[in-house]
C-alpha cells in the first residue's frame, strides 16, 4: 500500500502543478465532503475507496462546468470557424490527474486529500481507463484534443461511447486470454448525456427516384444519444468538448402486440439496434469486413453531421439569433477532418444531406464537400485498407452506394480527360474495385472528395505520394501534404514524469509545456554536473518505483540499476517484437558463454496486445513469455538479465513504463510504421532510442542529430530492392553464428521442452514464408547491425556508470 505522500514530497513540483493556496484546499476539502454526502450518498463510515476517487472527480470538475459554459458561449458569440475531429477511436486513458495539471489543482488536490487521511495514488489507481482505442491512432486523437483546447482552437471531437473498450489482456499460461473491459460498470464522472441533441439515424431501406429529388424510404430507425466530456486546455480557462454517441432503440413496438405475444420479443429486440455502440473492434492495421463496423461507421457519421449542420445553422449574426441557410459559407465555418478511412461515409452524408434535404444541385454539393473535408491516411499496410463489399452497401446504405457510383462517375470522366486512353490508371484510380467481388476502396473515396490528404511522418507521406496515391498524387499534387503525428507535453512530461519536468523548469522555466520548442534552450546545460546528476536522479527515482511495480505484479526481483530496455506498442509482425526476441536469446546465450565477464544487467520489457484472431501475434507473445520463463530462473544469469512480458498495455501503464525506461525500441521494417507516437513520448522522457529510418524516427534523427539516436536497418529503398530481388534465408542463417543458435533453440524446444514443436509456426515464417509485403527479411541483415548498436548501448552505459 503506498504512503501517505510526505511534506516534502507534497511540496514538491510547486511551479508545474500549481500553488496550493489555504482557501483553495479548505474549498476542495468542503467540496469533496459535499459530494460524498449529497452525490454518492455516502459517509466516511461506508464509503470506499471507489466512493472517495468519485467525490473527488466531481470535487475536480466542479472546476471545469464554469470554464465550460463559457468556452461554448463565446463559441457562440464569436462564430469562429469550428474543427470537427472524426475519429472511430478516442484513446483518453484516465481523466482526473489531467484535468488537476491542466486547471493547476495538483498541488492543492494533493494537500486536500492528505488532510483528509487519504492518499491522492491509491485514488488514482480507482479510475478506470477509457480505453476507446486500439493504439496509436486513437491515441493520437486524445492528444489532439488536449493541443487544440490548449491552444485555444474551437474543436471538437466526435466518436463512438463503445460500452467496452478495448479488451483486458490477461496472460495465463504465457498465453494471451482476452476480457472483457467494462470500463462503465461503476458509472463515469466525466460524462454528461444530452437526451435533448439525441438524433435518428437510418439504415437499410430502398431508395425513391421523385421529379423533386430522391427519397430513402422504409428505413430502420437507430437513436444516437450523446454523452459530452470536457476537454480542458492547458491553463487557459478553456474546456472544449468530446461528443460520443451511444446507440439506443426507438420506443415504436406496440403494446397491442403483447396480445399476440411479440410485445416482450420486441423489447428484447432493442438489443439489436444497441449493439452498434456496444464494443470497440480490437484489430489494428487489419480491415476485418463485418456489417456491425460498417454500421458504427455510417452511425457516427450521420449523428455527427446532424449536429454539425444544426450548429452551423444556429448561429448569431452581431446582436441577433439567425437560422443560416446559405451552404456556401459552410467551408468557411466547418472544418472536418477524417481520422484514417473509418469516418470516410461523411463525404456521402454529406452530399445525400445537401442534395436530398437541402436540395443544392450537385456540382455545388459537391464543390462545399470537398472543401470542407480533409483527411488524415494511417497506413499503408495493404491488409488495412478498407474496402468494403457492394452487396453490403446495398443492403445497408443505398443511397449512398447510389452517391458513391455518381461521385465515381464524375471522378472517372476527369481522369479520362487528363489521361486519354489509360485504361489501366482509370481502373487503379476507380472507387469501385472490380474483380472478384466489387467493392468500394475507402481510401480512393477519402482523396477524391478531400481537399487535403495528409500522412503522419514525413517519410509516410512521401511512401504516399510515391507508391499507394502515386496517381492521385501525380492528378492532384496540390492535395496532398504531411502533418507528423505529435504527442501532449501535458500527459506525457507534466503528469506522467513530473520530477522530470520540475528539474526543466528551473533551468529554462514553464514555456514549454506549450511550446517543446522552447527545450532547445536546454543545449545551455549538456556541460551543467548538476544538471545531468539532476536528470539522473530523476531518472533513478522512476526506475526504482517501476521496479516496485513489476515486483509486486510479476514477482520477479528487478535490479533497478540495470538497463531499462523497453519496447511496447501493439503486437504485430510488422513492429518486429519478433527481432527483439532473438535479441533477448543471443545476449542471453552470450552471458551463458562468458558468464565471469562484466556485462551489463539489463532488464528487457516488452508489451502490447495481439488483436485476438491474430494468431502469429499470439505466439510471439507466447514466445516472449517462454523466453522469460527460462531466463528469469537461471542462476548463471543471475540479475543480469530479466525479460517481463507487461501484461495489459494501455495508457495508465504507459505512463509508468515510459518514465523508468532507459532505451527505447523502434523496430519496424523500413516503410511499415506510419509514424509512431510512442517514439516520442519515450524520447521526452529522456529515453535513448534506438530504431530504423521509419516512421518519425526519421524527423527524431535529423532533430536529435544521428549521434544521439542508435539507427541501424535496411532503408526504405533497401526494403524495396530486397523485395524486388528475392532472399534465400537459409544464407543469412548459415552466415550467422549467433542468428543460427538462436533460430534452432526456439525450433528445437529450448524454451518449450514440454511441447518441443510450440514455436514451429515461428520458425517456419522466418525460414520459409515471410511475406513480401512485411519485409521480415531484414531481420537477417539488420541483426547484426542491430546487435552493434544494442552493444554501443551498453558501452554507453557502462561509461556513464563509471562516471
Amino acid at each position: 500500500m503506498s504512503k501517505p505522500l510526505s511534506d516534502h514530497d507534497r511540496k514538491k513540483q510547486i511551479s508545474v502543478r500549481g500553488l496550493a493556496g489555504v482557501e483553495n484546499v479548505a474549498d476542495l476539502k468542503k467540496n469533496f465532503n459535499r459530494h460524498l454526502h449529497f452525490t454518492l450518498v455516502k459517509d466516511r463510515n461506508v464509503s470506499t475507496k471507489r466512493d472517495y476517487y468519485f467525490a473527488l472527480a466531481h470535487t475536480v470538475r466542479d472546476h471545469l462546468v464554469g470554464r465550460w459554459f463559457r468556452t461554448q458561449q463565446s463559441y457562440y458569440e464569436k462564430d469562429p470557424k469550428r474543427v470537427y475531429y472524426l475519429s472511430l477511436e478516442f484513446y483518453m486513458g484516465r481523466t482526473l490527474q489531467n484535468t488537476m495539471v491542466n486547471l493547476a489543482l495538483e498541488n492543492a488536490c494533493d494537500e486536500a486529500v492528505y488532510q483528509l487521511g487519504l492518499d491522492m495514488e491509491e485514488l488514482q489507481e480507482m479510475e478506470e481507463d477509457a480505453g476507446l482505442g486500439n493504439g496509436g491512432l486513437g491515441r493520437l486523437a486524445a492528444c489532439f484534443l488536449d493541443s487544440m483546447a490548449s491552444l485555444g482552437l474551437a474543436a471538437y471531437g466526435y466518436g463512438i461511447r463503445y460500452e467496452f473498450g478495448i479488451f483486458n489482456q490477461k496472460i495465463s499460461s504465457g498465453w494471451q486470454v482476452e476480457e472483457a473491459d467494462d470500463w462503465l460498470r461503476y458509472g463515469n464522472p466525466w460524462e454528461k448525456a444530452r437526451p435533448e441533441y439525441m438524433r435518428p439515424v437510418h439504415f437499410y431501406g430502398r431508395t425513391e427516384h421523385h421529379p423533386d429529388g430522391v427519397k430513402w424510404v422504409d428505413t430502420q430507425v437507430v437513436l444516437a444519444l450523446p454523452y459530452d466530456t470536457p476537454v480542458p486546455g492547458y491553463r487557459n480557462n478553456i474546456v472544449n468538448t468530446m461528443r460520443l454517441w451511444s446507440a439506443k432503440a426507438p420506443c415504436e413496438f406496440s403494446l397491442k402486440d403483447f396480445n399476440v405475444g411479440g410485445y416482450i420479443q420486441a423489447v428484447l429486440d432493442r438489443n439489436l439496434a444497441e449493439n452498434i455502440s456496444r464494443v470497440l473492434y480490437p484489430n489494428d492495421n487489419f480491415f476485418e469486413g463485418k456489417e456491425l463496423r460498417l454500421k458504427q461507421e455510417y452511425f457516427v457519421v450521420a449523428a455527427t453531421l446532424q449536429d454539425i449542420i444544426r450548429r452551423f445553422k444556429a448561429s448569431k449574426f452581431g446582436s441577433r439569433d439567425i437560422v443560416r441557410t446559405d451552404f456556401s459559407s459552410l467551408p468557411d465555418k466547418v472544418a472536418i477532418q477524417l481520422n484514417d478511412t473509418h469516418p470516410a461515409l461523411a463525404i456521402p452524408e454529406l452530399m445525400r444531406v445537401l442534395i436530398d434535404e437541402e436540395k443544392l444541385p450537385w456540382e455545388k454539393a459537391w464543390d462545399i464537400c470537398i472543401k470542407t473535408c480533409a483527411y488524415t491516411n494511417h497506413t499503408v499496410l495493404p491488409e488495412a485498407l478498407e474496402r468494403w463489399p457492394i452487396d453490403l452497401f446495398q443492403t445497408l446504405l443505398p443511397r449512398h452506394l447510389e452517391i458513391i457510383y455518381e461521385i465515381n462517375r464524375r471522378h472517372l470522366e476527369r481522369v479520362s480527360s487528363l489521361y486519354p486512353g489509360d485504361v489501366d490508371r482509370m481502373r487503379r484510380m476507380s472507387l469501385i474495385e472490380e474483380g472478384g467481388q466489387k467493392r468500394v476502396n475507402m481510401a480512393h473515396l477519402c482523396i477524391v472528395g478531400s481537399h487535403a490528404v495528409n500522412g503522419v511522418a514525413r517519410i509516410h507521406s512521401d511512401i504516399l505520394k510515391a507508391t499507394v496515391f502515386k496517381d492521385f498524387y501525380e492528378m492532384e499534387p496540390h492535395k496532398f501534404q504531411n502533418k507528423t503525428n505529435g504527442i501532449t507535453p501535458r500527459r506525457w512530461l507534466v503528469m506522467c514524469n513530473p520530477g522530470l519536468a520540475e528539474v526543466i523548469a528551473e533551468r529554462i522555466g514553464e514555456d514549454f509545456i506549450r511550446d517543446l520548442d522552447q527545450l532547445k534552450k536546454l543545449h545551455d546545460f549538456v556541460n551543467d554536473e548538476a544538471f545531468i546528476r539532476d536528470i539522473a536522479k530523476v531518472k533513478q527515482e522512476n526506475k526504482l518505483k517501476f521496479a516496485v511495480h513489476l515486483e509486486e505484479h510479476y514477482k520477479v526481483k528487478i535490479n533497478p540499476n540495470s538497463m531499462f530496455d523497453v519496447q511496447v506498442k501493439r503486437i504485430h509482425e510488422y513492429k518486429r517484437q519478433l527481432l527483439n526476441c532473438l535479441h533477448i536469446i543471443t545476449f542471453y546465450n552470450r552471458i551463458k558463454k562468458e558468464p565471469n565477464k562484466q556485462w551489463t544487467p539489463r532488464t528487457i520489457m516488452i508489451g502490447g496486445k495481439a488483436a485476438p484472431g491474430y494468431h502469429t501475434a499470439k505466439m510471439i507473445i507466447r514466445l516472449i513469455t517462454a523466453i522469460g520463463e527460462v531466463v528469469n530462473k537461471d542462476p548463471v544469469v543471475g540479475d543480469r538479465l530479466k525479460v517481463i512480458f507487461l501484461e495489459n498495455y494501455r495508457v495508465t501503464l504507459a505512463e509508468k513504463a515510459i518514465p523508468a525506461a532507459d532505451l527505447s525500441e523502434q523496430i519496424s521494417t523500413a516503410g511499415t510504421e506510419a509514424s509512431g507516437t510512442g517514439n516520442m513520448k519515450f524520447m521526452l522522457n529522456g529515453s535513448l532510442t534506438i530504431g530504423t529510418m521509419d516512421g518519425a524516427n526519421v524527423e527524431m534523427a535529423e532533430e536529435a542529430g544521428e549521434g544521439n539516436i542508435f539507427i541501424f536497418g535496411m532503408r526504405v529503398e533497401d526494403v524495396e530492392a530486397m523485395d524486388a530481388k528475392g532472399y534465400n534465408a537459409s544464407e543469412f542463417y548459415n552466415r550467422i553464428p549467433e542468428l543460427k543458435q538462436a533460430i534452432d533453440q526456439i525450433a528445437g524446444g529450448f524454451f518449450s521442452p514440454k511441447q518441443p514443436d510450440l514455436f514451429k509456426d515461428i520458425v517456419n515464417m522466418l525460414m520459409q514464408h515471410d511475406r513480401v509485403n512485411f519485409s521480415k527479411t531484414e531481420i537477417y541483415k539488420s541483426i547484426g547491425q542491430y546487435l552493434a548498436e544494442i552493444q554501443l548501448f551498453e558501452n554507453l552505459e557502462s561509461e556513464g556508470a563509471k562516471r
